[in-house]
This record gives structure tokens, sequence and C-alpha cells, in this order.
């Protein structure tokens, strides 16, 4: 497989299990652009890759990742114009103005890119340790099954921390439920990878210890399975759910997003399109800690 700046890549079992790594743990796997289009490129290589039968999607460091990377330098390298600019930028909507910039670019980066990974022609298990926080969630969720360290959070802060109603696959009430999923919007809490389990979110709860290891075993576990009855196993649940109206409401909840970004723009004068302290959310860098939800307490 392609050599690559953003992730890891491994192959086992003569390749029928692929594992891909996150690989910023500086920045807490934060996904900036030139992550999310070497992930986009290493799921198609191992989609096309007929040896393949279950990818696994990880992280290294202490986290799985804190969400889309707004803040770092070179994530602001990335988007400004200059040697270091992002290719992506410059196509895909990057040279249009207002509104429509924006949204061409997170559809296609963010909102199309996850749909892409929640439907490839492969079995996707994610891997995941420590904080999965807001965009963290989206990679999780484009994946079939999800298996978690016992030290796992799960959180979106998005809505407490940045003003907006949630990501751009907005997966939420399918995964956290309709009344848990208002809760953590409106409050930022978390909730545990056993209470997760118990969501039905996650499949496994692992050693933090042996996750990786306990890992492979699940995916050579799953691998077994002859690779027309997984790939029609998947599809059936996909299609059973996209005829509830998944599909419908992501397409739905990514308008809202839009205006969400829309409504800031238009706001403040130098146009960025996420909240600002003066519109009632904390400062970036002083936002209060992520703490679990819990049944009998407001706040910890």
């Amino acid at each position: 497989m392609a050599d690559y700046k953003y992730l890891l890549v491994e192959r086992h079992d003569d390749g029928r299990v692929v594992r891909i790594l996150l690989n910023r743990p500086a920045t807490r796997n934060a996904q900036n652009r030139g992550m999310l289009v070497e992930l986009n490129e290493a799921f198609l290589e191992a989609e096309a890759d007929d040896d393949v039968r279950v990818i696994i999607l990880g992280g290294t460091g202490k986290m799985f990742s804190a969400g889309h990377d707004v803040v770092s330098p070179e994530a602001q390298e990335e988007y400004l114009p200059g040697p270091n600019q992002h290719p992506s930028w410059k196509v895909n909507g990057g040279t249009r103005r207002g509104a429509e910039s924006l949204m061409l670019q997170e559809w296609h980066y963010f909102f199309q890119n996850t749909l892409r990974w929640r439907n490839l022609r492969k079995i996707t298990i994610a891997q995941v340790h420590g904080k999965v926080y807001s965009a963290g969630l989206m990679l999780m969720w484009a994946c079939d099954l999800i298996v978690a360290a016992d030290n796992t959070e799960f959180a979106d802060v998005v809505g407490t921390r940045m003003g907006m109603c949630g990501m751009e696959y907005f997966a939420h009430p399918w995964e956290f439920g309709p009344r848990k999923t208002k809760e953590l919007m409106l409050t930022g809490d978390s909730i545990s990878a056993s209470d997760a389990f118990a969501l039905g979110m996650v499949a496994k709860v692992f050693p933090t210890d042996h996750l990786g290891d306990m890992t492979l075993d699940f995916a050579r576990r799953v691998a077994e399975v002859p690779t027309v009855a997984a790939l029609l196993v998947k599809e059936s649940v996909n299609q059973t759910v996209d005829n509830m109206g998944f599909h419908n409401s992501l397409n739905a909840c990514f308008s809202l997003h839009e205006l969400n970004h829309a409504h800031w723009a238009q706001l403040h004068d130098d146009g960025n399109p996420m909240a600002k302290p003066e519109d009632g959310v904390p400062e970036w860098g002083k936002t209060p800690p992520v703490v679990r939800a819990q049944r009998d307490k407001v706040r910890d």
C-alpha cells in the first residue's frame, strides 16, 4: 500500500485484514485536510484489493480522534493561499465565494467522504480508545462494527463550544437515540464505553492494553465469513436503515448544518462561520472539561 504522511497502514494474515491508523498523536489525531484525503485513498485502496476482507480503523497516541482540526498551524496552512495550501482547497468549491464555498467543501470532504466509507464493499471495524469527540464520531460511525477500549469516552462538543447543531454526518439520533442525542448535544457531556455497549453502538469493550490484539482477533473471526455473505449482510442492514429514513435524514441535517454556518458567518464581520465568545460560547482553549453524563447529577 502507499506511504502516507498522516496514516500508518498494517497488513495482517497475507492481506486478509488491513489496519489503518490515524497518526497525528501530537494533535490528538485531529483531522486536517491532508489526513482526510489520505484516509479516503487508503480506504479505496483496501476496498479495491480482493485479498482484503476486513478493514480496521484506529488511531495512534492517547486517543482515537479529537475531531476536525480547525486550529493547528498545519491546518491553517492547508487552508490559506500559499505554498503549503492543500490542493483540495482549490477544487470542489474551494475557489467559490460565500456560503457556497464552505457548503461544497464540507459536502465533498466531510459528508460524502464519510458516507462513501460507510458504504465500502468491505467490512469495516472502528478500533477506538481514549476520547472520541465530534468528527471522531463520524469516522467511527462510518464503520460497520465498533470496538472500544474500556477507557473510551464519546462526546460531541460542537453545540456547546462552537454553536453548531452537530456534525456534517449527523448520525447521532440513530446511534445514541433521539433524546440522548439532545441531552449530549445540549450539554457537551460524554458517555462511557459501557454506556455505548448498552446502547448497542459498541460491539465489544476490550481492556485498553489489549485493544489492538483483541480487535485483530475479532477481525479475523469476521474475515472467516464468505465474502459474498458478509457483503450482503452489510448491505441488507444498510438498505434497511436507509429505507427507514437514515440517508434522507443525513441529507436534511447536512443542510441544517450549513444553515448554522451561514448564520454565524452573516453575524460576524470577519465571516467566521462558527460562534464566538460574544455569541455565548466559551473562549477557545478555556472551555470547561467534558464530564460524564450521569443519571442523578446535572454536572459532576
